[in-house]
């Protein structure tokens, strides 16, 4: 295929509770200062009205109510059928991005048969990465981890804090399940995994790019660097890992997690041992084996009802989470988010 000129971009940041305000302020004023701008930052407020009259009066963006079910799911939707660009990007509303980024992400598509570019996802460890925490989990705080690929190249998917779609394509394969995605602290996620995967099963030819230049860095608070909240969010990977398989055939649900378990992990492990760091070695070992576990458990489980894709309706309940770490965020699918 020939090169094709830049698109037009939207950028879609979801937000759901006050107690992120100033991370959500840091993310706005990240996009406003990026060059090229884009065509539109869309701000949608995950059903919380005191946080969606706050943004209203004080950030510059276009704000809106997410319209379908309650959940980063839904919110998603919402921003990508508002949207006018051609390419929609989404950005977590902890997360920063770098300058470059929305250069790097629109340079991708100069090549038509990219319907999607994702970037890289630092974390910015606020109090500082526990020293038993081994960077092949950084999935777990919705980060790029260890083992991904370090020079731009097709991937199966992408990592939520920093993702982006040509618009039509995401819409034409039914944007993002409501039945996967963040719901305060339900455990489910993966719903990007399960969206790339839909868009190149619906266009096999089709490009999904990861750029690591188009950085992005991930806030991770206090409350995600416990050993409580690794198992937790180990467990609830395998669950939803179990969902996708489920929905889109565990052979390409599965394709990244196995690279991930017979190379990433053993050289981790390998490596820990020869340092003696032998508390980043067993939280590799429980990290994997929950993980395991969660996915077993959610293969036996009662299988999703068929589905929620883009908007689907539902209840707009007037909860509005004001507890840190109780939130929607961008899920982080186990592993290989990317390969």
């Amino acid at each position: 295929m020939t090169a094709s000129a830049e698109p037009t971009l939207s950028v879609v940041v979801c937000a759901y509770t006050l107690d992120r305000w100033d991370d959500l302020c840091a993310a706005v004023a990240s996009v406003r200062a990026q060059h090229p701008p884009p065509a539109e930052l869309l701000l949608v407020i995950d059903h919380c009205p005191a946080l969606e009259r706050r943004a209203a009066a004080g950030l510059p963006a276009r704000v809106l109510a997410n319209t379908g079910p309650k959940g980063l799911s839904g919110a998603r939707n919402t921003g990508m059928a508002a949207a006018t660009g051609e390419v929609v990007a989404f950005l977590d509303d902890d997360a920063v991005a770098a300058p470059g980024w929305t250069a790097r992400l629109l340079a991708g598509y100069r090549d038509p048969a990219v319907l999607g570019v994702g970037g890289l996802v630092e974390p910015w460890w606020e109090t500082g990465r526990p020293g038993w925490f081994p960077p092949e989990f950084d999935w777990v705080v919705g980060c790029s981890y260890r083992g991904l690929p370090e020079r731009a190249c097709a991937v199966r998917n992408f990592i939520g804090a920093n993702m982006s779609f040509r618009r039509a394509e995401a819409l034409a394969a039914g944007g993002f399940r409501t039945e996967l995605g963040r719901v305060g602290t339900r455990p489910l996620g993966c719903e990007e995994t399960e969206l790339c995967l839909r868009i190149t099963a619906r266009s096999p030819a089709a490009l999904l790019r990861h750029e690591p230049g188009a950085v992005v860095r991930h806030h991770v608070p206090p409350a995600r660097t416990s050993w409580a909240y690794f198992r937790a969010r180990c467990y609830a990977e395998g669950r939803s890992k179990a969902v996708v398989a489920r929905l889109a055939g565990a052979r390409p649900a599965l394709s990244s997690e196995r690279g991930y378990l017979l190379h990433t992990l053993p050289a981790a492990i390998a490596r820990d041992l020869g340092r003696g760091e032998l508390r980043s070695v067993g939280a590799s070992l429980a990290g994997a084996g929950t993980t395991a576990f969660g996915y077993a458990l959610g293969r036996l489980a009662r299988p999703v009802p068929p589905p929620g894709l883009a908007g689907s309706p539902g209840s707009r309940a007037a909860e509005c989470p004001a507890t840190k770490g109780s939130a929607t965020e961008g899920s982080a699918t186990a592993g290989p988010r990317s390969a």
